[in-house]
């Protein structure tokens, strides 16, 4: 007997749930010369080399690949320092507009996104208890064992095919709260274009 899963999710970018956790986020400083960032540093098993990134609060994310060490992931930052300020001085000038851009984007997926979840739901019998839009980090989608989905706001910007896999992928949980032979069958029958959609968020990772 197959056992259910809880709480099933679809994470940015990948599609799939990993076998393992990645460990734990470590929280540190990066500090160059007078310069001092808050840098975060998470391995990743999957990752095939060292990525930095800078977050929405200017602070640094630096994903350790597998057989990667601490030691390696600061050095690696630090010969990134004239692309660090370059990406925080991009970000703080398009703040503001890029505030206003994401409240009227987020006005537009809670309106959109819900309809569209409960129009592709109909014609396959799927109840659905509730829905909610929000801002997630790590994942596209998600779905509750008491049949309540909830949605990355972001989908309103994927193209509409992969935001229509996203809506039937978190769907078909409500049947298969797993991803089990049965559950890719379903979502194939339902959605015959996923590969390609997943395709699309797999390269959503550069």
């Amino acid at each position: 007997m197959e056992s259910q899963v809880l709480d099933v999710q679809l994470r940015l970018p990948l599609f799939e749930q990993p076998r393992r956790r990645p460990s734990a986020p470590a929280e540190d400083v990066l500090s160059i010369g007078r310069r001092v960032w808050p840098v975060t540093y998470v391995r990743h098993r999957r990752a095939r080399h060292y990525i930095l990134r800078v977050d929405d609060d200017g602070g640094l994310r630096v994903t350790i690949p597998r057989g990667g060490s601490r030691a390696e992931a600061q050095e690696f930052a630090r010969q990134k320092i004239d692309w660090i300020e370059r990406e925080r001085y991009r970000r703080a000038l398009g703040a503001a507009p890029d505030a206003a851009e994401r409240r009227r984007l987020r006005i537009l997926a809670a309106r959109e996104l819900p309809a569209r979840l409960l129009e592709l739901a109909a014609p396959l019998g799927y109840a659905v208890a509730g829905v909610t839009v929000r801002d997630q980090r790590s994942r596209w989608g998600s779905c509750s064992p008491k049949g309540r989905i909830s949605l990355n706001w972001k989908l309103v910007q994927a193209p509409p095919s992969v935001r229509d896999y996203v809506l039937l992928h978190e769907l078909t949980h409500l049947s298969e709260p797993n991803h089990s032979r049965r559950f890719w069958k379903k979502l194939e029958a339902a959605c015959p274009w996923h590969r390609e959609a997943r395709a699309w968020l797999r390269a959503q990772r550069t």
